[in-house]
């Protein structure tokens, strides 16, 4: 492939991948950033003088091209998280733990384990799962994970299917689309050995990638350019205009509402499909209990959408943070962000007196609620989602982009790479 000079606008997680892409394989990049700072929602907040994410991220060992970038720009993952085993653990100690080993067999031996299922339950479990492995881990399209687990005994859905859907795909399991469930679980459980780890960071998410890569790519003479918005995209015989700058190839890694503006007078059907988008938020409570570690650096929790919130909460003092300061992570959380902040705060102060009541030093004192409204697409069944070509030396990258995946950092960078490798 010839050297391009390229394009990329936005400097979020998908806007920073496709500079690093690009720049390996030889192209000349400038990467355009309407932000004063990189990293997208990867936003740094302040609480007491600590500095934390906007909001609580896992990775999973099937991340393969997030893990490889972050490799590339220097970040080495045993440095950069926890990693063990699948753990989906709650405060009283049971729930499923996957060991170490071949994912078949992990899978089965772990399911087998966990004793607050009856053995009926136990096995009702790896049925289904074979038969979704028969089948080929596909479904209806209209399908939701709701109707493909409804044979499925209430305390196997509510312990493992509900929690597992909220967290990969930021959807409630009655709207949550069956088909990206699937993948979602045969990439994680089942594609080969430590697929399904989970990688827990103990660095603030812009060290993950966004600073790395920044660095990463001056050295190798990229230009980054920040607080510039990009107005318009002009074609201008076989190059692309950004603004007045002509480029031989241009990746938008935008949101996709600011896509949608970019593409407007270029492709009526791609702009108006990804401003169609609906959207999830994510809700994260930080609270202080003094003199407080959890047993594990994440536990998960029993929610509901009418008295419990909160699907999971993280220990920071073990993830790099401040001792005793929990983050409650609200997903799937409109339900919640229409009651409103007080009645959230108060909610899962409630929920972590019923529910942690034994593993609390001190009483929780709420220090920050954040709300992350357009968190996710909405990943319902049937979702026409733009694709990464707009037109020729065009491309999109971002997690809503279409693929196979809900919206995560792996989503996102897989559509990067592929937005760069897109023909002209």
């Amino acid at each position: 492939m010839a050297r391009r000079e390229l394009a990329v606008v936005g400097g979020g997680w998908a806007g920073l991948a496709a500079a690093v892409e690009a720049t390996l394989q030889g192209d000349t990049v400038t990467l355009f950033e309407m932000a004063p700072q990189l990293g997208g929602r990867a936003r740094r907040v302040d609480v007491d003088g600590v500095a934390l994410d906007n909001g609580q991220h896992i990775l999973i060992g099937a991340y393969r091209e997030t893990l490889r970038l972050m490799q590339v720009v220097g970040v080495a993952p045993a440095d950069a998280f926890v990693r063990s085993p699948l753990r989906l653990v709650y405060p009283d100690g049971h729930g499923l733990k996957l060991p170490p080993g071949a994912p078949l067999l992990a899978f089965a031996r772990g399911v087998v384990s966990v004793r607050a299922w009856p053995l009926r339950d136990r096995l009702a479990l790896l049925a289904a799962a074979t038969g979704w492995a028969i089948r080929g881990f596909r479904c209806e399209p209209a399908q939701t994970v709701a109707s493909l687990t409804a044979r499925l005994p209430h305390r196997v859905r509510d312990d493992l299917i509900d929690p597992l859907c909220v967290a990969a795909l930021n959807t409630p399991s009655d709207n949550a689309s069956a088909s990206v469930f699937l993948r979602v679980i045969r990439d994680a459980l089942f594609s080969g050995h430590g697929s399904a780890d989970l990688l827990l960071p103990i660095r603030r998410l812009s060290e993950l990638f966004p600073e790395p890569a920044a660095r990463w790519l001056k050295a190798a003479g990229a230009h980054i350019e920040l607080s510039q918005r990009v107005e318009r995209l002009t074609r201008e015989g076989d190059q692309w205009c950004v603004d007045a700058i002509p480029f031989d190839h241009v990746v938008l890694a935008t949101t996709a509402v600011e896509a949608a503006r970019l593409t407007s007078s270029i492709d009526i059907a791609w702009s108006t499909q990804a401003g169609a988008l609906r959207y999830e938020p994510i809700v994260t409570v930080y609270a202080q209990s003094d003199g407080t570690r959890l047993p594990r650096p994440m536990l998960a929790l029993h929610s509901d959408r009418t008295r419990w919130p909160a699907q999971f909460v993280f220990d920071q003092g073990q993830l790099g943070g401040r001792d005793g300061l929990l983050a409650f992570v609200i997903s799937g959380a409109q339900a919640w962000v229409d009651r409103g902040a007080e009645a959230t705060c108060d909610a899962t102060l409630r929920q972590a007196d019923a529910m942690l009541s034994g593993l609390l030093s001190s009483p929780l004192r709420v220090q920050r609620l954040l709300t992350e409204k357009r968190a996710t697409f909405s990943c319902v069944p049937g979702l026409q989602r733009p694709p990464v070509h707009v037109a020729p030396g065009l491309s999109a990258a971002g997690d809503y982009v279409a693929g196979p995946y809900p919206a995560t950092l792996e989503g996102a960078l897989r559509s990067a790479i592929e937005a760069v490798r897109a023909p002209d």
